[in-house]
């Protein structure tokens, strides 16, 4: 899918981040350069050798506030409540223990902490879904091990998160991996 029509769901879930921030998946970096200025350091972690690769040129190019590590999400390496954000684009289809990862990303982040997120997720429409489920096991061969039918909503409510702003959308040619959700999830204060 074309980054004209990625773009700008990244950067709009990068505009709220501020402080020191968590990237989970940075991929090949393609955030890194809508990080405002409020944001003083990003931790960016990637699992697969590959894409860290590409996403450590990315951060030397970006500056000084970015550090690329090779890490898991759920072993982010941080302390505890140590983040003021973290940030999820597409990644939390591919994690392999999902609510592993979010208990991870709930234990770094600091009371009152986001994660702001732009996520694919299940369908709700039965047809659709049904070709998810069918086409799951296939699909993550080819993607990088993308499951196209996880309820990621869901996942973060259950993993006790307070989901404000939540937006639901469709992305132009996106035929499998969709619909998509982006918003922000705020780790309870108390």
């Amino acid at each position: 899918m074309a980054e004209r029509e990625l773009g700008p769901h990244r950067r709009e879930v990068v505009s709220h981040a501020s402080g020191r921030v968590l990237e989970v998946g940075s991929g090949t970096g393609l955030n890194f350069k809508y990080y405002p200025a409020t944001v003083t350091e990003v931790i960016a972690t990637e699992p697969e050798p590959h894409m860290l690769k590409r996403s450590g040129k990315a951060a030397a190019a970006a500056g000084p506030r970015f550090v690329v590590e090779q890490r898991g999400a759920e072993s982010l390496g941080v302390d505890d409540a140590s983040i003021d954000n973290v940030v999820s684009t597409l990644v939390l289809c591919s994690v392999p223990k999902p609510a592993e990862a979010l208990a991870e990303i709930k234990r770094v982040l600091r009371p009152g902490g986001s994660l702001l997120f732009f996520e694919h997720v299940r369908a709700s429409a039965p047809g659709l879904a049904a070709k998810q489920d069918k086409r799951e096991r296939m699909w993550g061969m080819i993607s990088a091990g993308c499951h196209p039918n996880r309820d990621t909503e869901t996942a973060i409510r259950l993993a006790g998160f307070d989901i404000e702003g939540l937006e639901h959308f469709d992305i132009k040619g996106s035929k499998l991996v969709r619909p998509h959700i982006r918003g922000v999830a705020r780790k309870p204060v108390t």
